[in-house]
């Protein structure tokens, strides 16, 4: 909190400072009732474009547009007041060129009031996080298994197991970090690999798949809660089962209503009470 008792929302530059410290909680947002239940808990929440596959049901993050993560963005920094809130710049809308990306970023962020937007990428974006960088714009990478180069039907898998693959996993989160990204999220890379970066590199790694010595950790939100009943990623840990809750309680309210238990009295308005006769 500040001097007048409210509250103050981390930042990028100070979660850039946390690199080797405590690690930073990050998790996934995308509606406003679960972002205002996080806020409390997360130094990060990422409106991630894989609200795509979470809450529309795509196959991949690549059918996402940019109205849909400014939707989100909005809705999530409107309901928070204390994390640092990044939004995923979507599947071809920064890849072009910097000016593209410089384009998107700003819209992004005037229109959501967001932090700091993440790109997905290595080496060859880097002109852009400088760009962005120098233009103001705080900067999340994101190397590794990158979910928007996937196409539709692809397999998402681990990365950096043979040596040049690892080598070049290294070059582009070093490309991408000494380029001015605040963070880089590592995705999917073998164990030993997301260490030797954490050590390598100035800025936090985020890990997801990564590495309990990244300097922070993110998952998506609905696969740490168990909203999902099918495939569970490897790196994923379930701390709830929220996804068997909702169908108890829902199997529970459809047999209440099909016994007509639902609505109760105490759950109607009755008629008013007719008004006493004057005196």
């Amino acid at each position: 909190m500040n001097a007048t008792g409210e509250d103050c929302r981390v930042t990028a530059a100070e979660l850039a400072r946390r690199k080797g410290g405590t690690p930073i909680v990050c998790l996934t947002a995308y509606t406003a009732p679960v972002a205002k239940i996080l806020d409390g808990h997360a130094e990060l929440l990422l409106v991630g474009d894989s609200l795509g596959m979470v809450i529309y049901g795509f196959d991949s993050t690549r059918g996402v547009t940019l109205d849909m993560m400014i939707a989100h963005g909005d809705a999530v920094v409107r309901a928070t007041r204390r994390a640092c809130v990044v939004v995923d710049l979507p599947f071809g809308s920064y890849e072009a060129s910097p000016a593209q990306a410089c384009e998107t970023a700003a819209r992004v962020v005037a229109e959501t009031g967001c932090a700091a937007v993440k790109i997905e990428g290595g080496a060859a974006l880097a002109e852009t996080v400088r760009v962005l960088a120098a233009e103001g714009v705080a900067v999340m990478g994101h190397v590794g298994l990158r979910p928007q180069a996937v196409p539709e039907g692809g397999r998402f898998r681990v990365h950096g197991r043979d040596a040049a693959e690892a080598e070049q996993v290294r070059a582009d989160a070093r490309a991408i970090a000494e380029a001015g990204a605040f963070s880089v999220v590592l995705e999917n890379v073998v164990e030993p690999l997301a260490r030797t970066i954490t050590a390598e590199i100035p800025a936090p790694t985020i890990g997801i798949g990564a590495s309990p010595a990244c300097d922070g950790q993110i998952l998506v939100t609905d696969d740490m809660a168990g909203m999902f009943t099918a495939f569970t990623p490897r790196f994923v840990k379930r701390y709830a089962d929220l996804a068997g809750e909702l169908d108890r309680a829902a199997h529970a309210y459809a047999e209440d209503v099909r016994a007509r238990r639902f609505p109760a009295p105490e759950h109607c308005t009755p008629a008013p009470k007719e008004a006493d006769g004057a005196g």
